[in-house]
């Protein structure tokens, strides 16, 4: 079936709100995205009528809540194409599991003088880790540089990818949009002898992902930003490679056996996921991707090319020279996400009169201050669409720039 932004529309029930009896515009889907009604029911009904412990208790109700567990692990391995479900380690966000990868991977086979390579488009979750690691054990961090749109300056890349043992870098920029050409950055890593680690969080929720296609070692994504509940990320990992990785917690169910003496762990992932999981939460994951699959990612990733398309002629159409929207003007190498300055206004300025008209966007650094500085900028203005934006929303949030005319007195 052709997509039906109508149909989809009416599963988000927070789009049916209005407020001072305006509709709601909600641009906001790069920080988190909303969550259609078989999330908020599969989450409802399960703590109302199956709510149990996993894995420690032999009773009825604690297996059905155990499978209804394992269930979203399994769906989540389908989503992107894993070749087998211990493979997905459940974790806390995205930011947890790009930590778990410095911590453990970076912590058993960093030294002083190894080499980390990023780009400059990265979210600090991909930075900070490996600062913190740069820190405490000397290792020297590289970076990729961007063209003047907004790509990866890939011109240099066999010199800085020399000796490199992990070139760690995003399938989609959460400021720029831009989608980089993940497996061929991938085999560009495991040419030079480096691990290839992807940060997908902004890339699997609108395109569809074959982590095994990519030939990615370790891939780090989310829930919260997929129509699935915040609380729960993931990470997807070579299961030889998670297998050789040290726990990155301890605790309750990541052990086989504890001694006075010491411990064994568990095999994957249970060695990965310390303590009491994301049980709700997995349940309304697994919700959430298959609502996904009933879409078919393809035509979700088509659907915002064409709104990408509209947005970028629209917004420039109509205010030229006063605006200025980062990133590449290819649809086919970004996705749903426009990051501009308008006007000489601030980014809080702007964001608080489209605020007045009920049009939600997000004003700030985005969690990615070098990309800031690379700009030229402190920070930016973003709107970011998904599934459930059209044109409409496009048109109300150009409607609502020009109303700071009225305001500001341009």
């Amino acid at each position: 079936m052709a997509f039906d932004l109508d149909a989809v529309r009416k599963e988000f029930p927070i789009l049916s709100r209005q407020i001072d009896g305006s509709p709601l515009v909600y641009l906001d889907s790069g920080n988190t995205s909303q969550k259609p009604r078989r999330v908020i029911d599969a989450m409802t009904d399960f703590l109302e009528n199956s709510y149990a412990p996993i894995n420690r208790s032999s009773y009825r109700l604690a297996g059905e809540a155990t499978e209804a567990f394992e269930a979203g692990r399994r769906a989540v391995a389908r989503l992107v194409n894993a070749s087998s479900p211990d493979e997905i380690i459940f974790t806390k966000n995205a930011t947890e599991s790009m930590n778990l990868i410095a911590r453990s991977w970076g912590g058993a086979n960093l030294g002083e003088g190894d080499v980390v390579l990023l780009t400059h488009m990265e979210h600090h979750a991909n930075i900070v880790p490996w600062q913190m690691l740069r820190d405490e054990r000397g290792i020297e961090i590289r970076w990729v540089p961007l063209t003047a749109d907004g790509q990866l300056d890939l011109t240099d890349l066999d010199r800085l990818l020399d000796g490199a043992k992990v070139f760690s870098f995003t399938a989609m920029s959460n400021v720029l949009g831009t989608i980089p050409p993940v497996a061929k950055l991938c085999a560009a890593a495991h040419d030079a002898g480096a691990l290839a680690v992807v940060d997908a969080c902004q890339y699997v929720p609108h395109n569809a992902t074959d982590v095994q296609a990519w030939g990615a070692d370790l891939v780090a994504f989310s829930s919260h930003k997929m129509c699935g509940p915040s609380g729960i990320g993931m990470l997807w990992g070579r299961l030889e490679l998670l297998d050789a990785m040290p726990p990155f917690l301890g605790g309750g169910n990541m052990i086989d056996t504890v001694t006075l003496d010491g411990y064994t762990t568990a095999p994957v992932p249970a060695k990965f996921e310390a303590g009491t999981p994301p049980i709700v939460e997995a349940v309304g994951l697994r919700a959430a991707v298959e609502f996904l699959e009933d879409l078919d990612m393809s035509d979700i990733r088509q659907h915002e090319m064409d709104l990408t398309r509209y947005a970028l002629d629209t917004l420039n159409g109509r205010f030229g020279d006063e605006i200025t929207i980062y990133g590449p003007d290819d649809v086919a190498v970004r996705g749903g996400v426009l990051s501009f300055a308008f006007r000489d206004l601030h980014p809080h300025d702007v964001s608080q009169v489209l605020d007045e008209r009920n049009v939600c966007v997000r004003a700030g650094h985005h969690c990615a201050k070098p990309l800031m500085q690379v700009l030229g900028v402190q920070s930016t203005t973003r709107a970011s669409f998904y599934l459930y934006n059209g044109t409409d929303d496009v048109d109300a949030l150009a409607d609502a720039l020009a109303g700071a005319t009225d305001i500001f007195g341009f």
